[in-house]
């Protein structure tokens, strides 16, 4: 079973490289330890922070949260530290999770989104991908090769 996360907002820029993953990485802003343990508990997610007084409560300590303290302030070390730590797949399911609202990519048609990408998007790319929540259109251009490329080198070595 792949592991699904909450993350902390002091590390919240993790959430982002999780998801072009592929891993369910959830991040809510302006949220108190109660609710992040809270939510880890009925939502069994693996808890990613840098505070350390969360590691030391009981709920943690008795394993009853898995919780997995973050070492760096660097994204890139905090990605290699989830990704060793928790023995993650970075291969698998790339790109298929909205980067803002982790949700799951639906493919689109070239000529659904014909009016909702630049002209030269439109003519350059075949594949498309929609969030249902917030509507965002996703292809495979500059941006996507360069985040591919990023994750690729963060990944090396495991």
């Amino acid at each position: 079973m792949r592991p699904r996360f909450i993350v902390d907002t002091n590390v919240g820029r993790l959430a982002r490289w999780l998801r072009m993953m592929g891993y369910d990485a959830l991040f809510i802003n302006r949220i108190d330890d109660e609710g992040l343990i809270a939510i880890g508990l009925k939502e069994n997610r693996v808890l990613l922070t840098k505070d350390t007084q969360i590691m030391r409560r009981r709920v943690v300590t008795s394993g009853k949260l898995k919780a997995l303290l973050i070492e760096s302030d660097n994204h890139k070390a905090q990605l290699h530290q989830v990704v060793k730590a928790m023995n993650l797949d970075f291969e698998g399911r790339q790109f298929t999770l909205c980067l803002e609202c982790n949700e799951p990519l639906i493919p689109r048609r070239k000529e659904e989104v014909r009016d909702l990408v630049p002209p030269y998007v439109f003519q350059t790319q075949s594949h498309y991908v929609e969030c249902p929540r917030c509507h965002r259109i996703y292809w495979r251009g500059t941006h996507w090769q360069r985040m591919k490329r990023e994750l690729e080198t963060l990944t090396e070595g495991e």
